[in-house]
């Protein structure tokens, strides 16, 4: 028979888990604990594995050679190769420009083009405004470019350009005979108003044969200039119209026709000519001459 003591202890025990018995199954019973231990622990340990194979030198040379001939093959297959170049909206010699500078060499695969670097490349030339590149069906890459409309040339110290409308300088001018239906610009800042200068020429009418050229005066205002040594200053504000009203006192009164050298419009409400220095001394020898058959 055991002691009374061991039978006090005995009936003592107490039968439930212990705090950490207890966390631990109530952990296990979380889901996300429990797809854990099925998908993560599984996870680290292929990943882990996987890692120390792949560091051995060996392993990963050869992984990305095959890695690599693998790529080659699939970027050389026919559906991926380019084999035609087709520029729409050049003129020849746009179009000559663009292959000279196009960066790949043809047939080539198209995962060796760049498409937006292209774009921007043509662009970079004086002569396109804006290109558009695209990938067509039977391995056909397409430019479609839009040229920058030559508006007038410019004459600087450097020499002649052809400038569009904007004032970018398209090309360089050799002689201006080389663009006759241009008309001529010079000054400063005369390349920021080019279709004012447009407008202004439009408006001239029957004296367009006779510019030969429109000066931008302090970058302001335009000059003018007419064969026969003859100018006619434009003011600021309205200079088509100041331009107009020239034409009419020339129609009606054979303004132009006279031995006069500058027509000033800058001042609307009081317009002013000014003779030729030969014209001034004629008259003064007329007026001397009529002034001293007064006095005989």
């Amino acid at each position: 028979m055991r002691p009374l003591g061991q039978r006090m202890q005995k009936l003592r025990h107490d039968p439930a888990p212990s705090r950490w018995s207890y966390r631990m199954q109530r952990l296990m019973l979380t889901p996300i604990f429990r797809k854990l231990l099925r998908v993560g622990l599984p996870f680290a340990l292929s990943f882990g594995a996987a890692t120390l194979y792949l560091n051995q030198p060996d392993v990963r040379d050869g992984l990305v050679t095959r890695i690599a001939e693998l790529r080659e093959t699939i970027e050389e297959r026919p559906e991926f190769m380019v084999n035609l170049l087709a520029i729409e909206g050049a003129s020849d010699e746009v179009a000559s420009e663009i292959r000279e500078i196009f960066p790949v060499a043809l047939p080539a695969s198209s995962f060796d083009f760049d498409l937006d670097e292209l774009r921007l490349t043509i662009e970079d030339l004086p002569a396109v405004a804006s290109a558009a590149v695209r990938l067509r069906q039977g391995g056909v890459l397409e430019l479609a470019i839009a040229e920058r409309k030559p508006a007038a040339v410019l004459r600087t110290r450097a020499g002649l350009s052809v400038i569009d409308v904007e004032g970018v300088t398209i090309a360089e001018a050799e002689s201006l005979s080389d663009y006759p239906g241009l008309p001529l610009l010079t000054g400063e800042g005369a390349e920021a108003r080019v279709a004012e200068a447009q407008a202004i020429e439009a408006a001239a009418g029957p004296l367009e044969p006779r510019i030969l050229g429109l000066v931008r005066m302090g970058a302001r205002r335009w000059d003018v200039v007419l064969d026969g040594e003859q100018r006619i200053l434009l003011p600021e504000a309205a200079p088509v119209r100041a331009l107009e009203r020239v034409i009419v006192l020339s129609e009606t009164n054979d303004m132009l026709e006279r031995d006069i050298a500058v027509v000033d419009m800058r001042l609307a409400e009081r317009p002013a000519i000014r003779m030729r220095e030969r014209a001034v001394e004629a008259w003064w020898q007329v007026r001397n001459s009529v002034a001293g058959v007064k006095e005989q």
